[in-house]
């Protein structure tokens, strides 16, 4: 069963996180701050993180940043509804997908559920899955079996939520997907309030895939329509 790493300073919010979790059949790890979040995932057997934003010694936002420049393990942001610069921040740093306090039991389970099934499916974990071999876009290679993407031979470090959109895009290639297709497809969630973060995720796969994100050759934006994936 997976370990969930519940991160915030507030202890009732820790111990409430960790009811429901843990009727779900899920194994959890506490921490009250950002550095005992880092701990505990050095530790290893973490599968995925609700990291609080505001915190005392080591805040979420750079703790999710240093745990960034480690691997991909889904990070899931506990905000309050005033901080929506960080919830852009945190997306822009790596975060997954954020919940906004006060939250929903059943939201937190259900994005909890999401994040993990793309998790495991990138990792090859997944059992069952059907396999869609390679995708190609001229210098641009997804090998879908392998979980692997490489732009002119040199392999390219997706997170989860990266790689879906991108697969999404490179299987229909010259089709357009508005901001609240994309996130409907990936998110598997309804699209309110969708556009920041669906922008967010595809400027920072800009940033791994292309030569020039300014100018990008594969990603292209359809103004007042949505993404597509440039046909090469």
């Amino acid at each position: 069963m997976h370990t969930i790493l519940i991160c915030d300073d507030d202890r009732d919010i820790v111990s409430a996180l960790k009811i429901y979790l843990t009727s779900e059949g899920y194994q959890t790890v506490e921490a009250y701050n950002g550095e005992e979040a880092l701990n505990a995932v050095h530790a290893g057997g973490v599968d995925l993180i609700l990291m609080d934003v505001m915190m005392p010694k080591l805040d979420g936002i750079r703790a999710t940043a240093r745990l960034r420049e480690e691997g991909n393990i889904p990070i899931i942001l506990l905000t309050a509804k005033s901080e929506d610069a960080d919830k852009v921040l945190g997306l822009n740093i790596g975060a997954d997908d954020y919940i906004t306090k006060p939250f929903n039991p059943l939201e937190v389970l259900a994005r909890v559920k999401s994040q993990l099934r793309r998790y495991t499916s990138l990792g090859g974990k997944a059992q069952g899955e059907e396999r869609q071999g390679v995708l190609r876009n001229g210098a641009l290679v997804m090998d879908d079996e392998a979980k692997l993407v490489t732009v002119d031979g040199e392999g390219v470090n997706l997170t989860p939520i990266e790689y879906n959109i991108l697969r999404l895009l490179l299987k229909n290639p010259g089709r357009v997907y508005s901001t609240a297709q994309i996130y409907e497809q990936v998110w598997n969630d309804p699209a309110l309030g969708s556009e920041n973060t669906v922008a967010v995720h595809i400027r920072h796969l800009r940033e791994k895939i292309e030569i020039d994100p300014a100018n990008p050759r594969y990603l292209k934006v359809v103004w007042g329509l949505g993404y597509k994936m440039e046909k090469m």
